[in-house]
């Protein structure tokens, strides 16, 4: 073989060695088809080491020669985390079971320098050993204060110096705004301080508590909460707590994009009346609603832009009944436009009002559509029944 031709096969050799393993390493990298679902594990995180980055020093170059520096934006939700991470806590639940011991974990965060603790109801819910891990490495174990299933919040206290202790400071759910960036704190999948992003995606949803009445004024968010997060807070970019993440919508128990967050306002009143009396006494109104739909619209002659809430039932001898509310029939429907001048539009509007702004006892006055006829109906509130 000359010496041109064995060049020639050389190179034909090499451009088709290259061609196969351009093509196979193609394959791998663009085409999983084939490959096992793997699960994400918690020990991956492990492999990653943490870096500690300064923002103003944060400086990479670009294709060109360009930088890319970090933003305002990103700047800020940094200085978040850095300021509220120390008052969130990753806690660790231990239960018997008729078989074996059970464990779980959740989030909380810190309430005051007395050492009371905020979470869900869920987490702790019969625990027998509950452990608290803070980001400065310490840990301690908890005692219950006081647990409330109707809105899914609890109080613990630990036994931490005061100096070591960073309270959270309260923003309001209602000053809100659908679109408005809001992250999450938490400890999802045992993995502690994660940080999340996303959007206030729904305002005034309603989601069922764990005992037999649903909590309102809910904050709906597409920012990434999973199991693990629940208890850990819910904050705005001035770092201020706007509500508890509690439950999400998953077929899998993964985010999905929808969480729901107890307001602010509720958790506040529910944490004072724990650390005070141990229980929380909730006003009861007495009825059952639906919402406006062009059935009703039809079969009541209402305008087509009513808003409010119709009354399904009225049950007996509630304060609903005595103030003279009355059950939907063929001919009438009563509907709920206001309480107190508050615009009331759905049922998580009305659940809200009642939970945050009244007590059992108070007089309240509801503004009522019946037939056509708009009035006003004084009402006493009584506490709810057990």
């Amino acid at each position: 073989m000359s010496e041109q031709n064995r060049y020639s096969f050389r190179s034909l050799l090499i451009l088709t060695l290259f061609l196969i393993f351009g093509f196979v390493g193609g394959s791998l990298l663009l085409n999983n088809d084939d490959a096992p679902e793997r699960p994400f594990f918690t020990e991956d995180v492990a492999r990653v080491q943490p870096q500690t980055v300064a923002f103003d020093e944060v400086e990479q170059a670009q294709d060109g020669g360009g930088t890319i520096t970090v933003s305002d934006l990103e700047s800020r939700m940094s200085n978040v985390y850095d300021r509220v991470s120390p008052s969130v806590v990753s806690i660790r639940i231990e239960r018997e079971t008729a078989f074996t011991d059970a464990g779980s974990s959740g989030s909380g965060f810190v309430y005051d320098q007395q050492g009371r603790i905020i979470t869900n109801y869920h987490v702790v819910e019969g625990a027998e050993e509950i452990i608290v891990n803070f980001l400065d490495g310490t840990i301690v174990r908890a005692e219950a204060v006081g647990l409330d299933p109707d809105s899914d919040i609890a109080v613990i206290q630990v036994d931490v110096p005061g100096d070591r202790l960073f309270p959270v400071t309260f923003g309001s759910e209602k000053e809100l705004v659908i679109g408005q960036m809001v992250v999450a704190i938490g400890s999802p999948f045992g993995q502690r301080w994660t940080m999340t992003s996303g959007i206030v995606s729904a305002l005034d949803r309603d989601i069922r508590g764990l005992g037999q009445y649903s909590v309102g004024s809910v904050v709906q968010t597409d920012a990434p909460i999973n199991p693990g997060n629940s208890g850990g807070p819910l904050l705005n970019l001035n770092g201020e707590v706007v509500g508890v993440n509690s439950q999400i919508i998953s077929e899998n128990r993964s985010n999905s994009g929808i969480g729901f967050a107890v307001p602010a306002t509720l958790v506040q009143r529910v944490a004072q009346e724990l650390i005070a009396t141990g229980e929380v006494q909730y006003s009861y109104l007495g009825i059952t609603g639906g919402e406006i739909g062009l059935d009703l619209i039809e079969e009541y002659s209402l305008a087509n832009n009513q808003r409010g809430l119709p009354i399904g039932d009225v049950t007996p001898g509630s304060p609903a009944a005595s103030a003279g509310l009355q059950s939907i029939t063929e001919n009438s429907v009563d509907i709920i436009t206001a309480i107190n001048g508050e615009p009331i539009t759905n049922f998580s509007t009305l659940i809200g009002y009642l939970a945050e702004e009244t007590r059992p006892g108070d007089t309240v006055t509801l503004s009522v559509v019946r037939g056509g006829a708009t009035f006003e109906l004084p009402l006493t509130l009584s506490a709810r029944p057990d």
